[in-house]
């Protein structure tokens, strides 16, 4: 079975015709030029959040395509981690895929580069799972997962896609018990619902993942959503701006800036990820963390496809913070 990022195909081809746009519409006297572009760190609340926690003293594995390892705003974020598709100790990520999820979660923040990341304080495990193409065997996947969790990752984001009968023929697969196995050493997982507009349950009912769908810049759902998970939420997931490798991928050929804009559910992941990581640091466990974030989502025109609702950062974290 191989399963490839949950990631839009007409809007990733979108970004790549437009990213190289991008670095010349920023703001140089902001900390980040191209904060004001990020409208997804608005949309979750997170300044509100940060001055609270910044998810310091977290890990946030990324099992995903890999990271460029010398990225600009991601150098000195990143831990070591690890390459299931070559074998070796180096995930370079010659997608581009996980480069972007990375820097949605946790790209240097107030550093005079370009974008901030969701959990400014956390830190990036790249786990390499995908190939270049951006596919990749569920062993290799459920490996990356325990190989992460075993490795000290607090959060691990599954930007990952899936669809339709195999999608539910799946579900007592081997994910999750990986996913089990990450829970009970101490880290939330954290995954994409996937982009065919279908309403599905990936994962069986009691594993413990909080599943993410994708929503607009109306705080409505993307129209691209998969939907249906038990207890999922939603984060922004349209024209998402984040880092990009600096060199030639799939997803930079026509683009070399280092940063571009994609769209699909594994956008909307790593935010949510980022949250998680904002409640690690506040002392939380896993199920208090899934549970926070569900509770204070808000869906407040009960719109099937937001499932639970739309994340609140501040909200969240306030929450977490009257439970001490």
């Amino acid at each position: 079975m191989r399963r490839r990022p949950a990631t839009l195909a007409a809007f990733t081809a979108f970004a790549a015709l437009t990213a190289g746009l991008v670095t010349g519409c920023g703001d140089d006297s902001e900390p980040d030029p191209l904060r004001g572009q990020q409208w997804g760190i608005d949309a979750l609340n997170l300044p509100d959040a940060w001055s609270t926690s910044k998810g310091e003293d977290t890990v946030i594995a990324v099992v995903d395509t890999g990271v460029d390892l010398d990225h600009p705003d991601l150098k000195g974020r990143l831990v070591d981690g690890y390459d299931f598709v070559d074998g070796d100790d180096e995930p370079k990520d010659l997608n581009g895929h996980g480069t972007h999820v990375a820097g949605i979660a946790a790209a240097h923040t107030d550093n005079g580069i370009d974008v901030a990341g969701g959990a400014p304080g956390a830190k990036i495990m790249p786990v390499r799972v995908l190939g270049a193409d951006g596919s990749g065997s569920d062993p290799n996947i459920g490996k990356g997962i325990v190989w992460a969790a075993d490795h000290g990752a607090d959060v691990i984001n599954l930007s990952l896609g899936e669809s339709g009968l195999m999608a539910r023929l799946l579900k007592g697969g081997i994910l999750n018990q990986a996913i089990t196995h990450a829970n009970g050493k101490g880290a939330v997982v954290v995954a994409a619902a996937g982009n065919d507009s279908t309403a599905l349950q990936p994962y069986e009912t009691d594993t413990p993942v909080l599943v993410v769908n994708a929503a607009d810049q109306n705080g409505r759902p993307a129209s691209f959503t998969n939907f249906g998970a038990q207890n999922a939420v939603s984060a922004p997931g349209v024209d998402i701006l984040s880092t990009l490798p600096t060199y030639t991928t799939k997803e930079t050929l026509k683009n070399s800036s280092g940063y571009g804009r994609l769209s699909g559910t594994s956008m909307a992941s790593p935010y949510v990820s980022a949250v998680a990581a904002l409640l690690h640091h506040q002392g939380l466990d896993p199920a208090a963390i899934m549970r926070t974030i569900r509770d204070t989502a808000a869906n407040p025109g009960q719109l099937l496809k937001l499932g639970l609702g739309n994340v609140d950062a501040a909200a969240a974290v306030k929450a977490a913070a009257a439970k001490k």
